[in-house]
This record gives C-alpha cells, structure tokens and sequence, in this order.
C-alpha cells in the first residue's frame, strides 16, 4: 500500500552529505530559510491573498530540518525572533501551526523510514498545536464562528492527516530539486 511504502533513501543520503558541509554553510542556509519563513508568515497579514501565502511558511522550516534536526530548530527558533521583530501579530500563530509541522515533519524524516508514520507525526502535531490555540489560549484560530465539538476534532484531526499528508509530499518534490543546489 502508498502509505507503507519506506520514504525513498535519497533524504537519507543527503542528510549525510549535508552534515560534512562546513557549519559556517550550514548557519547560512538556516538563516536564509528562517528569513524566508519569516516573510511568508507575516504575509498572512495582508487580506485575502495573505491567507494562502501565509501556510508555506512551513516549506523552508521542513526543509531545513530534513537536513539537520538541530538547524531546523535553530531555523524554528529564528524565524519566532523574526517574526517579534517583524509582525508581532503572526507571532502565535507561527510556533503552534505551520512552524511546529515544518519541524515535526523534518524531524520524522529522521526517526521513520514509513510515509504513514512521517504524516502522522506532522498530523499529531498540528492537531496538538490547533488545540493548544483554541484550549489553552483562546485563540479563534478557525475564527470565531467555529464551535469546538467532538465534530471538530474529528474533522481537525482528518484535515490535519490530509494537510500533512500534503506537505510530505511537496517536501519530497521540493527536496529533490534543492538538494542538486544545496548538497553539492
């Protein structure tokens, strides 16, 4: 089945390769997605087409930690400084939803070899992200219309699969052609 197949060994091998670059190159690179994150993400403040450009903010903090755990982390933490200095506003939003499945999703490439178990951990952790906005801070995340019942976290949990079923996928395609530009 698609979902049980083992991610390709292509991520795998350029994690190697990347990790004998010099760290100088490698805090470049992490800079450079963490400013790239940081302009997507305060994008979502502008009306209507800010809604859609806002969500790939994720891209370059998963690309980031496909690479390296720790500099994804590091590109997380950054875009967050980024972001207080930049718009304060996209400032919740950013650590919960889109730059927490950029880094679980980077990470997993790391610890599963299995495209179910890589989707699912990005699921858990937008999911967990959502209802840490709506529960703990009330944040209308989904706005302020939306109730927050057992339907919702049915319905979150299976648009939070499909998103980051989505996003695997882009960062497989993405990966592949940045890692000629990157790696070498």
């Amino acid at each position: 089945m698609y979902f049980f197949k083992p991610i390709s060994d292509e991520v795998r091998l350029s994690q190697i390769i990347f990790n004998k670059h010099k760290k100088t190159m490698k805090l470049i690179l992490v800079s450079i997605f963490a400013c790239i994150a940081a302009i997507l993400q305060a994008a979502g403040v502008l009306p209507g087409i800010g809604y859609f450009i806002s969500p790939l903010a994720t891209a370059p903090i998963l690309l980031c930690s496909m690479f390296s755990i720790p500099f994804g982390a590091i590109s997380y933490f950054l875009t967050i400084m980024l972001l207080f200095i930049l718009q304060p506003t996209e400032l919740i939003v950013f650590p919960f939803t889109t730059g927490l499945l950029g880094v679980g999703i980077g990470a997993s490439f790391h610890l599963f070899k299995k495209r179910l178990s890589i989707i699912s951990t990005g699921a858990i952790l937008l999911m967990l992200g959502i209802m840490s906005l709506i529960f703990i801070f009330p944040f209308p995340v989904l706005g302020p219309a939306v109730s927050v019942s057992f339907s919702f976290l049915v319905f979150g949990f299976l648009f939070a699969f499909i998103y980051s079923w989505l996003w695997v996928e882009i960062a497989i395609i993405i990966f592949k052609r940045l890692k000629m530009i990157i790696i070498k």
